[in-house]
């Protein structure tokens, strides 16, 4: 389904509920920079936001194009990684005031999450003006923060418009396209963890978003070759996955379309790197090499019997331990979020069910592609 369409919405659903979008604008083609005037006419104090990098890409001819509107402005340095942690929100806040009436930021990832927390924090709308087709969070609801040394997704709420011109998606560092790709294989595994779950949890699914997400996986999938050649049609079609599978999630009100075991992996990728102070891959990269390490996983469960399937030993003493040794000064948080989740209680009564539910279990998972 089109951009235009999903940004309809779904009013009666045979999941039981009907599916929103307030997103009022998505302009996604070449030459779109053009139209942020008109599209952010009614606004008249705006704080600008972008690092170094994303503003020799498009911020400073959006700034040019709107320097009239801008009360506010910041401009994060671009030649060290940008944490989305409390001292960055704080210094975007530090620009708004009262009569601040939108954020307007011109990045991806960070710069999208960090505009999108503030925004929902001090009660105004944002713009985002991408600067690379790199990852799916453009149109979610969530904000992927480093809060108290741990990744945490913070419910917020979607931009009200998305800005992508392809003039500048195709320009975008190369390992940023190959990041926006691998988010989208990922789905792969996502959507599997989401099937596993309904079943083993009674989690609530819609068969509706799953094949919508499997729609927008399958056209971007072929595309890696003309991607590497940075073909602006295919960037397109990259991005326009990347903002739907964004909608697709504010449709169910959480992340399970786009987000599953894959993304666990690639937290800790991200957070023992900050930890360590050690250059990590970009996420999408991450989720990428997770999604495929993943499907090792589902290869191995479908090989194993009912006999197969039995309680481990727990040891909560060597298990805290080895938490301490991997994540230093942040265990700690690790350790409590690990207690509240409780994926290490009723051992037991998890091994009977999976035992009851295998062969649903093996179905769901041989749907998925192999390693």
């Amino acid at each position: 389904m089109k951009i235009d369409k999903l940004l309809l919405g779904k009013e009666r659903c045979e999941c039981g509920k009907s599916h929103v979008c307030p997103i009022k604008t998505v302009e996604i083609g070449e030459g779109v920079i053009a139209k942020i005037p008109a599209l952010i006419s009614e606004y008249k104090n705006v704080v600008f936001v972008a690092d170094s990098n994303t503003y020799k890409a498009a911020g400073e001819r959006v700034e040019s194009l709107i320097s009239d509107k801008i009360r506010g402005r910041i401009v994060f340095d671009g030649n060290k990684i940008l944490i989305p942690d409390e001292r960055a929100i704080d210094t975007i806040k530090g620009c708004a005031d009262s009569h601040t009436d939108l954020i307007l930021g011109v990045g991806s990832g960070v710069i999208n999450d960090l505009c999108k927390y503030v925004s929902f924090t001090l009660g105004i709308p944002y713009y985002i003006v991408a600067t690379a087709p790199s990852m799916d969070g453009y149109a979610s609801v969530g904000a992927a923060l480093i809060l108290g040394g741990m990744k945490v997704t913070k419910n917020a709420h979607v931009p009200e418009g998305i800005i992508a011109d392809t003039d500048v998606l195709k320009n975008a560092p190369m390992d940023m396209i190959v990041a926006g790709y691998g988010d989208i294989i990922g789905k792969y595994s996502c959507l599997s963890d989401w099937k596993l779950s309904a079943l083993i949890n009674d989690e609530y699914i819609c068969d509706f978003v799953v094949a919508e997400t499997y729609g927008q996986v399958n056209n971007t999938r072929k595309l890696a070759a003309k991607l590497g050649a940075r073909d602006a049609e295919s960037v397109k079609t990259l991005m326009e996955a990347l903002v739907a599978v964004g909608i697709l999630m504010a449709y169910v009100g959480n992340s399970r379309p786009a987000s599953g075991s894959e993304h666990h992996f690639s937290h800790y990728f991200e957070i023992t790197g900050i930890v360590n102070g050690e250059e990590y891959l970009p996420h999408g990269t991450d989720v990428f090499y997770s999604a495929a390490e993943t499907a090792k996983i589902r290869e191995k469960i479908l090989s194993l019997s009912k006999e197969d399937i039995k309680p481990s030993v727990f040891n909560k003493d060597k298990y805290e331990s080895e938490i301490r040794r991997v994540y230093g000064a942040v265990a700690d948080e690790v350790i409590a979020l690990q207690n509240k989740l409780g994926w290490y209680s009723e051992i037991e009564k998890r091994v009977s069910v999976y035992k009851e539910k295998l062969d649903g279990i093996k179905e769901i998972l041989s749907e998925a592609p192999s390693f």
